[in-house]
């Protein structure tokens, strides 16, 4: 026991205690539903958490000489708390899981079963046992740094002196140092791979598809996610037997990460592809921003090539291969500053052809590609010529045209989905709203955003630690849960991780968009030529293999 205890070091009871209510704060659901691991961890990790700030208020109140209550009116207050404290954490535990299953039965989720508190149970011990221990490491530490600055300083200076010295250490090698550098290495050696990758498939026999032996672009250059995009989505026949008249091959131009060492030489590749394609003498061209992978979402594609009928062409430049997450936190302007290059090439272009016969000229992306596809649609740089529209789906929080028009809403609109204005220039759509319900018509510009209610990557807000987000004081929508309940730094927590698992949510929640729901927006933002509602309808069934499967199978 003696050596259990020197190996723990000493340990704080009304500190777990503080703990033990940020893992009850954080069973409560969130916007995704959790499993018994995820919760488990997450309920490890916030009571670690609420451990520490136990610490840290304890060591200002000793900071400060404040008094201290006597031993036995201590020890009986710990008692009685510990009672209500458990009693409570019990009471909400087995709470959970009924409200778990509410969240998932509104998603169309299997239940979760009882067997699952166990597993939380477990989950959360292993997870505050392991944080604990690392921070029992950094603490061993700080003392190691703080014994070496008392040879040199007062003990009060050496204190402060060797808190900041660990802090900007840590902060070196989890964020400046060590991990931006794995990040950059990972892109890098991942080019080189592809570079020696022999499995690839053979490059287009059509010469007038990007990657053939005509193209300008090296098929061996431009990436899984790019060879799937180009070789995929509907082809004039497919699109043919849909709309009943002779159709066009759609324009796929894709560029990869590789095949250019700078954004301005992948945007320079991808308008001399789209030029050799004879792009610009189509109806409709699309400047879409891929994903953190690079992935070019089929659902998205697909059914706006069916709409006009194959006379259409759409470009994309890759800059990245990460998660659109970890690109959102680590490879923040590498997206940016490719989409601006895209963009200002294309359209520096374009706005050079005679009206009247140019292309229609619209700008799109998905998650993180809606961020970059954001930034990069400069209104300002628009204003002598600008773009017909833009559609942009699941737009991460950060965006800050989003977050400006968001804080544009007509009053008594919902956050999660918001009137602006008349909406003639701008509105929302949803898996429950396409975007064609407005005051006004539509102006010269449409510009169209989807989100999901239940999506963080677009409602996730940073002011969470110590707020509750906007959309907690409307009434839930209808895929979201009555009984969030906000906690300070708890809230913070269960967000960031309903990021992580959003990815993984049934079609039409969290951050799965789908096929479906792209339809109705295109249909505003593009206005396709003698398209009625029955034909919407049509391409809705004829899409309904699932959001990652896009439209491009054969009729049934």
């Amino acid at each position: 026991m003696r050596l259990i205890r020197r190996a723990i070091g000493p340990f704080s009871m009304p500190c777990l205690l503080i703990g033990l209510l940020f893992f009850t704060a954080s069973l409560t659901p969130s916007l995704i539903p959790r499993e018994p691991a995820v919760q488990g961890i997450l309920g490890g990790l916030v009571t670690a958490l609420g451990y520490l700030l136990g610490q840290i208020v304890g060591l200002l109140w000793r900071a400060l000489d404040m008094p201290a209550l006597p031993r036995f009116l201590a020890r009986s207050s710990i008692w009685i708390a510990t009672g209500l404290i458990v009693a409570f954490f019990l009471w909400v535990l087995g709470s959970s899981l009924t409200w778990q299953n509410d969240l998932r039965d509104k998603m169309g989720m299997a239940p979760a079963d009882g067997l699952n508190l166990i597993r939380i149970l477990v989950f959360a011990t292993l997870t505050f046992a392991a944080v604990f221990a690392i921070g029992r490491i950094v603490a061993s530490f700080f003392r190691l740094v703080r014994a070496r600055l008392y040879r040199v300083m007062p003990p009060r200076r050496a204190n402060v002196v060797g808190l900041i010295v660990v802090a900007v250490i840590l902060l070196v090698v989890t964020r400046d140092g060590i991990l931006d550098r794995v990040i950059a290495g990972l892109d890098t050696s991942y080019e080189t791979a592809q570079a020696l990758f022999e499995d690839a498939p053979p490059p287009p026999s059509d010469p007038r598809q990007t990657g053939s032996r005509a193209s300008l672009i090296d098929w061996s250059g431009i990436g899984k996610p790019g060879r799937d995009f180009i070789t995929s989505g509907p082809d004039a026949d497919a699109i043919s037997a849909f709309t009943g008249r002779p159709a066009l091959d759609p324009i796929r131009v894709y560029v990869g990460r590789a095949n250019g060492e700078t954004p301005m030489e992948r945007a320079a590749l991808a308008l001399a592809e789209l030029k050799r394609q004879g792009a610009f003498e189509r109806r409709v061209l699309i400047i879409a921003s891929p994903t953190g992978t690079g992935w070019m979402d089929p659902g998205a594609h697909d059914p706006v090539e069916y709409m006009h009928n194959g006379d259409i062409a759409t470009v994309a430049a890759q800059y990245s291969y990460l998660q659109s997450p970890l690109a959102l936190v680590l490879e923040t302007n590498t997206g940016l500053e490719q989409a601006t290059a895209l963009q200002d090439m294309v359209h520096g272009y374009w706005k050079t052809l005679p009206k009247d016969s140019r292309p229609r000229l619209y700008a799109h992306g998905l998650s993180l590609g809606a961020w970059s596809s954001m930034h990069a649609t400069n209104l300002f740089r628009l204003l002598d010529d600008p773009i017909d529209g833009a559609f942009w789906a699941g737009p991460p929080f950060p965006s800050d045209f989003w977050n400006y028009v968001q804080n544009q809403r007509s009053a008594g609109s919902p956050w999660v989905l918001p009137k602006i204005g008349d909406g003639s220039l701008i509105r929302y759509a949803s898996h429950t709203a396409d975007a064609s319900q407005a005051a006004a018509e539509w102006g010269e510009m449409r510009i169209v955003f989807l989100q999901y209610a239940s999506d963080p990557v677009v409602f996730y807000d940073p002011a969470s630690f110590w707020r509750a987000p906007p959309w907690m004081r409307d009434p839930p929508a209808a895929d979201m849960s009555a009984h969030f309940i906000f906690m300070p730094v708890v809230s913070q927590f269960q967000l960031a991780l309903d990021m992580a698992l959003s990815f993984g949510s049934p079609p039409g929640h969290g951050h799965a968009y789908y096929a479906q729901d792209y339809i109705g927006p295109w249909v505003q933002v593009t206005a396709p030529e003698g398209w009625t509602d029955s034909d919407t309808a049509r391409l809705k069934a004829h899409c309904d293999v699932g959001f990652q499967s896009g439209c491009a199978h054969s009729l049934q």
